[in-house]
């Protein structure tokens, strides 16, 4: 059978930014825009400049290539094949919105709708740490505003009863710890996010245990991750011990994931993820500490012989930030079965 030359769009919906690419297998992706997500403006603006610009890259790349379809990758939690949210923490105003069918009203093309990272989960097992370590399973924890999960079984995402598989973001981590967006206390989105993470540093300064981090905040302006992060590697300490206990609480996490799935591959991705040698250390403490299965079959271990990849690995994400865009752009390729494409 001839190849066919083909296009998709992906599109990543996040509760800051819009972010939509043009995809052609052979050459990655070829162009991608970044919008402000409007929340307050409501769902159904931001369905409309999603649409827009769904609409032009298809216009500009579609000449002689079959689209093959628009792959969304949303925050959840997620009702699928339903394609309708519950409660997002990170989509406020967004309970039971019908996303998959007010996108399908406005595009004349199959949409698929997958979770932000379960899609981030798919390009790191097609095109990074997956790959390259020749793994068929895979967990993925993405670390932003909130704390995302995808799990790949067998080279499947893993969905669940309906949808709302992998939500290792709202494991309790911290029983009396900070109230989560979801309500709970806790949650390792409230301990393990770039917003548990700026928290964390304004609940110090606001003790005046912190002067160092006190100095970062001047008078009108707006602490973030990437502020401590730099204040942690220049030494001051408080920073450090932030981004220590952030380590610890993903270890608690992972340590219990480790234990329940016994899968080969953990990945860290997100934008926290690029901080990983100061969360590193106090994150392989608990894994040791915490779980039996990892104390076993960690590379190098008595039982890691016979698993792919060469033992459990827990590993910053290959992809980075593209990771969540690049799988929505895949996701079409993946659902879509009759097309044959060349990658």
């Amino acid at each position: 059978m001839k190849k066919a030359q083909v296009l998709t769009i992906g599109v990543d919906l996040g509760g800051t930014n819009l972010r939509i690419a043009a995809y052609m297998p052979e050459l990655g992706i070829v162009d991608s825009v970044v919008l402000p997500t409007r929340l307050h403006a409501g769902p159904l603006a931001v369905v409309d400049d999603m649409c827009e610009v769904v609409h032009r890259f298809i216009d500009q790349y579609s000449d002689g290539r079959d689209v093959v379809g628009v792959g969304v990758g949303s925050p959840g939690p997620l009702e699928l094949p339903a394609g309708r949210l519950h409660r997002p923490p990170n989509l406020p105003g967004w309970d039971g919105f019908e996303l998959l069918a007010e996108t399908s009203k406005r595009i004349d093309l199959p949409v698929m709708l997958e979770g932000d990272a379960n899609v981030a989960a798919l390009a790191e097992y097609e095109r990074g740490l997956g790959k390259s370590l020749g793994v068929d399973s895979l967990c993925m924890l993405t670390l932003g505003t909130g704390v995302g999960n995808g799990i790949i079984l067998n080279g499947k995402v893993w969905h669940g009863a309906n949808g709302m598989g992998g939500e290792a973001g709202h494991i309790t981590v911290v029983p009396d710890g900070p109230v989560c967006g979801c309500g709970n206390n806790g949650c390792l989105e409230a301990c393990a996010s770039a917003t548990a993470l700026v928290n964390a540093a304004e609940r110090l300064i606001q003790s005046g245990a912190a002067p160092g981090l006190a100095r970062l905040k001047v008078a009108g302006s707006v602490l973030t991750a990437a502020d401590l992060a730099e204040a942690a590697k220049h030494g001051d300490p408080d920073a450090q011990r932030i981004y220590a206990d952030m380590g610890r609480a993903l270890g608690l996490c992972i340590a219990d994931l480790i234990n329940v799935l016994n899968l080969p591959l953990y990945v860290v991705g997100g934008g926290v993820a690029k901080s990983w040698d100061l969360i590193s250390e106090s994150l392989f403490e608990e894994l040791d500490r915490r779980s039996y299965v990892y104390a076993l079959t960690a590379p190098g271990r008595p039982a890691a012989g016979g698993i792919l990849g060469g033992g459990t690995r827990v590993l910053p994400a290959k992809l980075g930030a593209e990771a969540g865009l690049l799988g929505a752009c895949i996701l079409p390729l993946q659902v879509t079965k009759d097309v044959v494409v060349s990658l």
